[in-house]
This record gives structure tokens, sequence and C-alpha cells, in this order.
């Protein structure tokens, strides 16, 4: 049996690889431009090319792909085999370095916003150097960037791979400013982590509205849900055991650092941490991750549930962000030290996040909206839409020591006495902790907590990525012209902390207070759902910023904004077509029926003992005949106003009418359903209920 040393990354074309199957020369070449960023010599391509292959067959693998992301927020693959004719009549296996390099797809069937019509077929995709080639199935997967043929990006790579080079040269201009000439890079590290649901495939396979768009559109709330908070970090079921363990080995075969796993607050809710890495990797490795939490969970008979909401009424699912900024010299940018006072070169970037959190939280929130994540924003579980950040009291009180100008007295270490001889003593971290900041800075790093479990990293690392390097860039142009650096850097910091104080916060984001003194007193933005954010991509603000940094072209940024509304409005009308189906086709049979036997049971006790009160089935009988009645009305209107929304044809309009109109007639709908569900016999109820389904996993 293999150790876990012996199996993480075997099925990974990683450096250990490449380092014993490649020509020296050729390694180092393309190592220079893994761990340097620079232009890949594109005659090595081949040689590459050609050890690649011949790996990926030993390991089974009879076709290659490019593997790519594009806007369409999963991934997406051709498969073309190794083969080409011999002049014998056989075969033989060839890989070339123009195959590795570049590939065809077609880029008019993935969304584009406009930028490709029906017609204009041709796209490309461009390897990838820096993300390893991995083998899955019987598939050699090369990680690729996609663009159109006028060589705009219609993927979520290359605009990643853009900020980060973009962070890079502006945290070298400060890092040189301070004398670190030794680094050469620095890179963004993140760690993701994703929350998801199990359910069995039973349950899965008798609700239309999971299988047909994530979520439940129907349901009410089971008698016991996550009220006990017994769930939370309780024993794993021994068949989530399972299908942990087994999706461990399969991550750990491509190299994922999976690390945490853990049963989640709400009921059949777990997740799954890794340890960081860098961002486009993390990236790449949190779509593969996603994608075999699916495959495995089949093989266990269990479906596994993506969707930010899956269940109203219980938590639903995030994707943690967690994010620093690193150095190839292995310095963390946002590790404070022990005396984070005096780690000025520490403080320079912790303030250039803060300003840059400020300027650009329009442009964070844009890059976790979704339909599904319009449904989580602002519950219980996850923060709410107004963006803010958490410090903690050391670092609050470093920053308010700066702008006052006023001596640091430090922070005192708590000793942790538990009471008891026999466990250890420990200091106590010098700040507490918050899971209802959108933005919290958690000892070396920040957790971005808005992602929904479904989206892709990319959108949100970008817009942090390229915020954080316009703020850089404007601190260096300063800088970089001072006569006092010293001085100048002072006056950089105390500026930033005044300007931008007004983002911090320390305390509860769930309370209801907090909103108001968030928008009210601090001119923080709240935009509560999609269509009230996405147009401000378009900002001018934010568009001179992301253009200037190189990281979209304008036409990218029209596209970004009419694809991800469009995708929007389609989930939408999705879910409401299929509430009128099983409304109508179901539910509404099943209450009518369930009616009708309760009438024949009046009739029939009435006939065997004569004059007799039946007062349980004529309460039910004439509330659910109401009922019936108003379901029947409600799904007529919501089929009317489905229409009315498809007839309208600008894209942000639409968005509009979804958000006023057809979202309410789609709760009140929902509310009629879930009335009625209290009050019919479950025999009779078309659909496995929330407790079915919430606790089918033994």
């Amino acid at each position: 049996m293999e150790t876990v040393k012996e199996m993480f990354g075997s099925n990974v074309f990683d450096d250990r690889v490449m380092k014993a199957n490649l020509p020296a020369k050729v390694y180092a070449s393309l190592k220079k431009t893994i761990d340097e960023g620079t232009e890949l010599d594109s005659s090595v391509a081949n040689a590459v090319a050609e050890a690649m292959k011949e790996w990926a067959i030993a390991k089974g693998a009879t076709h290659f792909t490019h593997w790519f992301q594009p806007l369409t927020g999963v991934t997406a693959e051709k498969h073309d085999s190794f083969i080409s004719p011999s002049p014998d009549g056989g075969v033989i296996m060839e890989f070339s370095g123009k195959e590795l390099i570049k590939g065809e797809p077609d880029a008019s069937s993935f969304p584009s916003g406009g930028i490709r019509a029906t017609f204009e077929a041709r796209g490309y995709t461009a390897w990838d150097p820096t993300s390893y080639a991995f083998v899955k199935g019987k598939t050699l997967c090369i990680p690729t960037a996609f663009c159109s043929y006028g060589g705009e990006a219609l993927d979520k790579k290359t605009p990643l791979l853009r900020s980060m080079a973009a962070l890079n040269k502006q945290a070298l201009r400060i890092l040189k400013l301070f004398g670190n000439s030794d680094v050469k890079c620095v890179r963004t590290s993140v760690g993701p982590e994703q929350e998801y649901f199990l359910i069995t495939k039973e349950m899965y396979d008798k609700r239309p509205d999971i299988r047909f768009t994530g979520r439940t559109l129907f349901g009410c709330k089971p008698p016991k849900g996550q009220e006990m908070d017994d769930h939370y970090f309780g024993v794993i079921k021994p068949k989530v055991a399972e299908f942990m363990e087994d999706l461990n080995e399969e991550l750990w075969k491509l190299g994922i650092l999976a690390k945490t796993e853990h049963n989640e607050v709400a009921p059949a809710q777990h997740e799954l941490a890794p340890i960081y890495t860098t961002t486009n990797i993390a990236t790449d490795h949190n779509q593969l991750m996603m994608e075999m939490m699916q495959k495995i969970a089949s093989k266990h008979g269990l479906v596994c549930l993506l969707h930010e909401k899956p269940f109203a009424g219980v938590n639903g699912s995030g994707k943690h962000n967690n994010w620093s900024m690193a150095t190839d010299t292995g310095i963390n940018l946002l590790s404070p030290g022990d005396t984070p006072h005096e780690n000025v070169q520490f403080l320079t970037f912790l303030c250039a996040v803060i300003k840059a959190v400020d300027e650009y939280q329009d442009l964070l929130r844009i890059s976790v909206a979704t339909a599904g994540n319009d449904h989580r924003l602002g519950a219980n579980e996850a923060p709410p839409a107004v963006v803010s950040i958490f410090l903690g009291d050391e670092l609050t009180a470093i920053l308010e020591a700066i702008e006052t100008d006023t001596p640091y007295s430090g922070t005192v270490r708590t000793k942790m006495k538990l009471g008891v001889d026999v466990l250890p003593q420990f200091n106590r971290d010098t700040t507490d902790r918050n899971r209802t900041s959108p933005f919290a800075f958690t000892g070396n790093k920040f957790e971005f907590r808005m992602l929904g479990s479904s989206n892709s990293i990319s959108c949100a690392n970008i817009m942090l990525n390229s915020a954080v390097a316009e703020v850089l860039k404007g601190f260096a142009d300063e800088l970089e012209v001072a006569d006092d650096f010293t001085a100048a850097l002072h006056g950089i910091i105390r500026k930033t902390i005044k300007d931008h104080k007004h983002i911090l916060f320390n305390g509860n984001g769930y309370d209801a207070s907090w909103i108001g003194e968030a928008t009210e007193k601090r001119g923080l933005l709240n935009y509560r759902t999609t269509p009230d954010c996405m147009p401000h991509l378009l900002d001018k603000k934010n568009a001179d910023m992301l253009k200037g940094l190189g990281v979209f072209t304008q036409t990218e940024l029209d596209s970004r904004v009419d694809i991800m509304l469009e995708n929007y409005c389609k989930t939408v009308i999705i879910e409401a077509n299929t509430m009128v189906d099983m409304a109508g086709t179901a539910i509404t049979p099943a209450v009518a029926e369930y009616t009708h036997k309760l009438a024949d049971s009046i009739i029939a006790k009435k006939a065997a003992c004569g004059s007799v009160a039946c007062a349980y089935e004529s309460s039910a009988m004439k509330t659910l005949s109401e009922l019936t009645d108003a379901i029947a009305v409600s799904t007529a209107s919501l089929e009317a106003k489905i229409a009315d929304v498809k007839a309208i044809d600008d894209v942000i309009e639409q968005s509009y009418a979804i958000r006023d109109e057809l979202i309410p007639a789609m709760d009140a709908l929902r509310a009629l359903v879930d009335s009625a569900e209290t009050k019919t016999a479950k025999a009779y109820w078309p659909y496995p209920s929330y407790a079915d389904m919430l606790f089918s996993v033994k």
C-alpha cells in the first residue's frame, strides 16, 4: 500500500519529474520561467512535450487536453489522442511542442459577452508553464489560458496571471526601496477553505429542484436543524469518513495539499481546507477539488452540493479565501513578527491592503456576486454585503498610535492557565478572531470570507491583487522621488490610516445596527444583490485602474458585465421555471388529492356515525383547499412574470426586473407551498422533506 508521501503528486508532472526527465538546460530554462516569471523560451517546448508524453503514457494516458477555465465558472477540456498513423498501417504515439504550447477550441460556444459572434469560431488555448500538468484518468491535462482570435481573454486564468504580474512589479518596487535587492519575485498565496453538503443519491434523484438548480426551491424547516450546534466539529459519520478518505487520496495524487476536514455547522455540511500555495495554482487546484468532490461522492452513493444555499433556514456554504504575499526568498510580507509596531515594511504592506480594500470595496463585492451567493451574504453564517476589515486589538492599537503620533506601549501576552496542572500552559494570541468580518486579518494573512462555495476563486483574487498593486504603485511613485524616504514613508502610513480607518471594524458584523452605521455614518457601500453591484465594474475609477495595470481591456470589462448579469438572469429564470413545473405537475395535484381524501373521510364518518363534527378533517380540508387555490394562482402569476422578464432585451434592465419582480413572486409561491407541506400527510407529499435529505447520510 502506498504511503501518503509516495502517493502525493504521483499524477503530476511536477518539479521532481521535470528535473529527472528533462535535459539540464531545458530544465533550467523552464525553471527560470516558473520561478521568476521570465518569458518562455519556445525552443524548450519540444523537449518538454516529449518528456511529458512519455511520463503520461507510463501513467496509462492515451489522450491529452488543454485544460482551461472559460467564463462558465467550470473547467473545459477537449481530448486528443497521442496516436498518429505510421507507414506500416499502425500508429505511433506523438506529442509535439506546438501541441503543448497552443490549442484551438471553438471560441464561439463559450460565454464571450459579444466578443465572439456565433460564426466566429476560432479561439486559442496557451500553455501556462507555472501550473503543473497532471494525469486525470487516461488523459494528460495541460493547464492553459484561453483567448479569442483577437487576443481578448475569454477565461479566468489570463486576468489572474496579469493581476499577479502587476502586483509582483509594484511590490518589487517597494521592497527595493527597503533595500531588499535579493528578492526577484513576489507572489500572492491562497488557501481556499471549501464548504459543501452531502446527501444521498436517492434523495437527490427525487428532488428536481436540486437536480436542475443545485438548491431546494421548496421545503419547510425540519423539526431539528442546527439549533443544538452538535454537528459542528462532531464525530464524522462512517459513510462521510469513507468519502473523505477516498477524496484525500485522489487529491493528494494530483498534488493538492488537502489538509483539514471536519463537519460544518449545518446538518450534512462539511469543509475541506488545503495548505497555501501560489494563487494561480491554488485556483487550478480548487477547480479540481470541486470536480473530484462530486466524482468521489458519486462512487459512495452520495451527491456533493456546492450551491451557496442549498437549504433555506440552515447555514449555506462559503469559500474563505486566505490571501497573503510572499517573496521568493521566503518572507511573508503580511507577517507582523513579534514587534509589529517596529516592523515598518509590514506596516507599509498592511496599509496598502487597507487602502486597497477601502478604495475598491465595490470590486471585491462584484468579485463574489452570483445569484447563489445573493442568498447567503448577510445571513447568520456569512458576512454582510458591506465590506469591512477586522484587524484585532493589537494592530488597531498600533495604527491608532501611529495616527495620533503617540507611543505604543505594546501588548502584554497572557499566559493561558486552565486550572488543571496536567494541561499545558500556552500564550494566548494577542487578538481574537472575528468570523463575522468579510475581510479579517488572521495573524499573517487576510481571510476574505465573502466568496460563495461554487465560485472560482480567480475573480476575487484578480480584484484583490489588482487593487493592492494599484495602491503599491502610488506608494512607490511617491517614495521613489522623496528626498527623505523615512519621513515620506511615515507620512504615507499616517495619511493612509487617517483616510481609511472608517473601513476598519472589529465588532459584530451580524448586528443589524452595523449596517446602518456602515452606510450612514461611515459611507461604506451596501450592494445587496448581483444587479446592484455588477454594473459598477465599468465605473471610471475601476475601469481606469484595471486597464492601467493591464489586467483587463475595456472590451474584456464590457464583456464581463454582460456575461455575469446574463448568468444571473438565466440562473434565476431556470429556478422560476423549475418552481412552476414542480408546483403545477406534482405539488398542487398532491395537495388536491389529500384534500379529496379528507373530504372522503368526512363523508365516510358521517355515513357510519351520523352527525359527526369531523373537526380535524374539516379544518384541514378548508385550509388546504384555500392553499391549493392560492398555489395555483401564485404559480400562474409566476409563469406570467417569467414571460415578462424574458421579453426584456437589455440584460441590466432584465436583471433589475428579476430582482424586483420575479424573485418576490418566487418567494410568495414558496411560502404557500411550504405552508401546504406542513399540513399535508407525508404519504401524499411528492418530494423528500428537509428532514429526509439533511439526515439521510448515515
